[in-house]
């Protein structure tokens, strides 16, 4: 793409073509704020010439030269603005080449096979996806690396881990065909116009800390007007000149793996698909709980084994087993693995960026008796305390300790109780999360001056990311649970905890579906249906007809947390 001939590709010049366009109108931008001045110096050299003279005149003068000074002003705040404003970062775990030394000698042969700039560093996030991302703007700390000016290859740290080193090699190859953009000058001064306009809007946007940020809010909310004006009319321009950059992109990596690349994109709808039922079914409830994975990448192969098995929709996967996965080409998976669980925690849920009394990580082996047991307890005792709250008795056959009976009794007695059960629930839901984000807020407060919390550099290993004080979550797994959906899930998880103390069954974990509860070894995944015939109908023979098959006594006292 650093060509201007007749050679270049078709996306190369509609990128570069409408990466003029974005540079057109900054330079029209410009032109627009020095037009008042440049016409306060005519009037000024004309009256010193005897053209222009008398009261009339002067006051012209004068009038055009205020004009100019505040336009002036105005416009040198706003490029100010542009030039200081740091550009949203995507939340990575930043990978050294000490880290990763094969993976870093596979994407420096790839570029040379595509005869691009290697990427500058490389990254991982965790999420199914890849992409460059430049850090190069003078606001985010790299400024003495201007002259470097390859983005940096951010890769999905599932593919690692699902995907074979052939099939990550494909998959990359028209990623990094993607940094012979960086290289083109016309597109490169494009993006940094842009992400200038995009980090001055954000930061106008953003709340005011300290005394002198909210004395210049003003002054803030008018500069960012004016950039989101210019940034509405480059945001057209600027689609369109990345479309060009990814067709480009494309086209010269066609030559590279085509066929093994189609092989990886299937491959990459797999790695999604387990990666979603990793997060949502089974990371979710552990960091409701206070729990974060830390081996989630590992889990996304153990979810899609079980998929292959269950839906047979990796039937090559056995196949694939010889050939030498992607994670090896890390020095320490493990570490990489637990940095980017960690990182996941923050942009699904927005944990804690590091480990604390209330906030601690769980392996696999521990998750059964640590997260699926100690979730079910809470969620029961949450549900008798709401039963507590709203007057109902103990059981008839046992009195003041918490047993099954109790719910069921008081559920089949009609539905009305399950509306004021859900209700109750709801709310004490909403009030312990309420109360865990206050502390969580204050903890943030207390890290750093100003209420931003800012990680110690030195206190981190490479693999640890810098994340910041951006509010996280970024993307929520899960809208809001409805009414029904809480109290379905704690009277479950009061059966669960019965089954449990009374019939010998034991807390599992199931890839796919998250926490399961198993008896005589076997997952019993129809506890479902009997359930909601209970809250919503009023019905309680089926859940009576589950129980009796798994030999639960409701009448035994239950252990609560």
């Amino acid at each position: 793409m650093s060509g201007t001939g007749t050679g270049e590709e078709p996306g190369a010049r509609a990128a570069r073509a409408r990466a003029l366009v974005l540079l057109r109108i900054r330079g029209r931008a410009t032109a627009v704020a020095l037009l008042p001045a440049a016409l306060a110096v005519v009037l000024f050299a004309a009256g010193a010439r005897g053209f222009a003279n008398g009261g009339g005149w002067d006051a012209a003068r004068w009038a055009v030269a205020v004009c100019a000074v505040v336009v002036l002003l105005i416009a040198g705040a706003v490029a100010l603005a542009v030039v200081r404003a740091k550009p949203a970062v995507s939340p990575t775990v930043p990978l050294s080449e000490a880290a990763a030394p094969d993976l870093y000698r596979l994407v420096r042969e790839l570029a040379d096979r595509l005869d691009v700039p290697a990427p500058s560093a490389i990254a991982l996030t965790p999420d199914c996806d890849s992409w460059l991302e430049d850090r190069t703007h003078p606001a985010s700390g790299a400024s003495a690396r201007r002259t470097e000016a390859a983005p940096v290859l951010v890769i999905g740290s599932p593919f690692l881990w699902w995907m074979r080193v052939a099939e990550l090699r494909a998959l990359l190859a028209p990623v990094v065909a993607g940094t012979s953009a960086s290289a083109q000058p016309d597109i490169a001064a494009a993006r940094r116009f842009v992400r200038g306009l995009d980090g001055a809007v954000a930061d106008a946007a953003a709340p005011a800390r300290g005394p002198v940020r909210r004395a210049l809010r003003l002054p803030r909310v008018f500069v960012g007007r004016i950039a989101r004006i210019l940034l509405r009319s480059c945001r057209g321009h600027a689609a369109e000149m990345e479309r060009g950059v990814a067709a480009a992109a494309s086209s010269r990596a066609r030559e590279v793996d085509y066929g093994l690349r189609i092989v990886a994109q299937e491959q990459v709808g797999l790695a999604y698909a387990g990666w979603d039922r990793l997060l949502t079914r089974v990371a979710l409830p552990a960091w409701r709980m206070g729990r974060w994975p830390s081996q989630l990448d590992a889990g996304v192969v153990a979810a899609l084994t079980e998929l292959s098995r269950r839906d047979r929709l990796a039937e090559g996967y056995a196949s694939r087993l010889g050939e030498r996965p992607a994670c090896d080409l890390l020095e320490e998976p493990g570490a990489a693995d637990e940095a980017a669980s960690l990182l996941a925690a923050r942009l699904f849920h927005g944990g804690p960026a590091e480990t604390g009394p209330d906030w601690s990580p769980v392996d696999w082996q521990r998750y059964p008796d640590e997260v699926v047991d100690r979730k079910w307890r809470s969620e029961a005792a949450r549900l008798h305390r709401v039963l507590d709250a709203v007057g109902v008795p103990p059981a008839a056959a046992v009195g003041g300790v918490p047993t099954l009976d109790r719910v069921v009794e008081h559920l089949e007695a009609g539905e009305a109780g399950g509306e004021e059960l859900a209700a109750g629930i709801t709310a004490a839901v909403a009030r312990e999360e309420a109360e865990a984000e206050d502390e969580a807020q204050r903890r943030a407060k207390a890290t750093a001056p100003g209420g931003l919390s800012a990680p110690d550099p030195a206190a981190k290993d490479d693999l640890l990311a810098l994340w910041g004080p951006d509010p996280l979550p970024l993307f929520p797994l899960q809208p809001p649970r409805t009414g029904t959906e809480l109290l379905a899930d704690h009277v479950a998880a009061m059966v669960c905890c019965a089954a449990v103390d009374t019939a010998g069954a034991a807390p599992g974990l199931d890839w796919l579906d998250g926490p399961t509860l198993l008896v005589d070894g076997e997952r019993r995944a129809d506890l479902g249906s009997p359930v909601l015939s209970l809250i919503e109908d009023g019905d309680a023979g089926p859940l009576r007809s589950w129980l009796a098959s798994v030999g639960v006594r409701t009448d035994k006292p239950v252990r609560l947390v």
